[in-house]
């Protein structure tokens, strides 16, 4: 299945589930639905792209959600020894420590021959338990103002005066988009993520450095975690460390469902965009409808399941044969 198939069947859909909702929830297509909309998905978008070189390279990583919780408690001990800091210590930190995190996944998964879903189950939980037993859970209030200081890109007040507005999250998602499409479509390592996730034999026998391309895969991811992380703490202006734990399906559901391939080889940033999108705003939905969240987890599932058993068929080929069998 081609990924622009993917891309415009999700479209459709997305359209499709936006029209609905405009009619049963008038809510949903207002400007301050839309904006907080975009706010609430940054996050998730941040990771998505991250996660998306990772799939491309034929790797998988769900330890993301809680190393951003990491990053967070570190750079915030980190910043307030210092005095406060600003943005860019904010950056150099959080991102350096992402993309620590992210190399030792690449090491472990390198070093001793383990595939990746092994090693990030297992750096999730090594993760977790040692922020939780080093935090006793407890959450950090006290931080830089620069930190938590909202910072608008756009606002806009109706005439029944509410706010619109897009914060500062929302501006770094899109320079992280634009970095990701760079590195995958532009750069001649994007060439060879595709080809090492896409055949990882021949990409090896082609002069491909598989060490370095498991590094660079991990370690991007590592970074969108960290520069998540950042983010996140700008939004709710205070370090949590459970917060973030339990978000990393949706970010994956967003991404197989935007056309990437589990088996490597396959993704674009178009597609990881539609998949965030839709499943952001199926969830905003199913809220605006009084439905419960369970069922938004179990649409999730299914989404899951029905993108990973059909990422390897070739729908047209089957069509194709039934129209044969039927003239027969």
């Amino acid at each position: 299945m081609h990924n622009h198939t993917v891309e415009l069947r999700l479209a459709v859909v997305l359209a499709l589930i936006c029209a609905g909702l405009s009619i049963a929830a008038p809510q949903f297509a207002t400007l301050p639905n839309l904006t907080s909309l975009l706010n609430n998905s940054a996050v998730n978008l941040i990771w998505a792209v991250g996660l998306l070189v990772v799939l491309v390279a034929g790797g998988i990583d769900i330890s993301f959600a809680v190393a951003s919780s990491v990053v967070q408690y570190i750079a915030a001990k980190l910043l307030i020894s210092m005095g406060g800091g600003n943005w860019v210590l904010g950056f150099l930190f959080c991102g350096s420590i992402g993309i620590l995190l992210g190399l030792l996944n690449a090491w472990l998964i390198h070093g001793f021959r383990i595939i990746s879903i092994v090693v990030t189950i297992a750096t999730f939980n090594a993760f977790f338990g040692l922020l939780m037993f080093f935090t006793g859970g407890r959450n950090i209030y006290n931080l830089p103002d620069w930190w938590t200081a909202r910072i608008f890109i756009f606002e806009h007040e109706g005439a029944d005066g509410i706010w619109s507005e897009l914060t500062l999250p929302v501006g770094i998602m899109i320079g992280c988009v634009v970095a990701t499409w760079i590195l995958l479509r532009r750069t001649n390592i994007g060439r060879q993520l595709f080809a090492f996730g896409d055949n990882p034999e021949g990409a090896r026998r082609a002069g491909v450095n598989i060490a370095v391309m498991q590094g660079i895969a991990f370690g991007w991811m590592g970074l969108m975690a960290g520069i998540a992380g950042l983010c996140q703490v700008n939004i709710v202006k205070e370090v949590v460390p459970n917060a973030l734990y339990g978000r990393e399906l949706d970010v994956l559901a967003a991404v197989v469902l935007g056309g990437a391939r589990l088996g490597g080889g396959k993704g674009t940033i178009l597609g990881c965009i539609l998949g965030v999108m839709f499943v952001a705003v199926t969830q905003n939905g199913l809220n605006l409808l009084g439905v419960s969240p369970f069922a938004f987890q179990m649409i999730i599932g299914a989404a899951i399941l029905i993108a990973i058993s059909t990422s390897n068929i070739d729908l047209s080929r089957i069509l194709r044969l039934g129209q044969r069998e039927a003239r027969a």
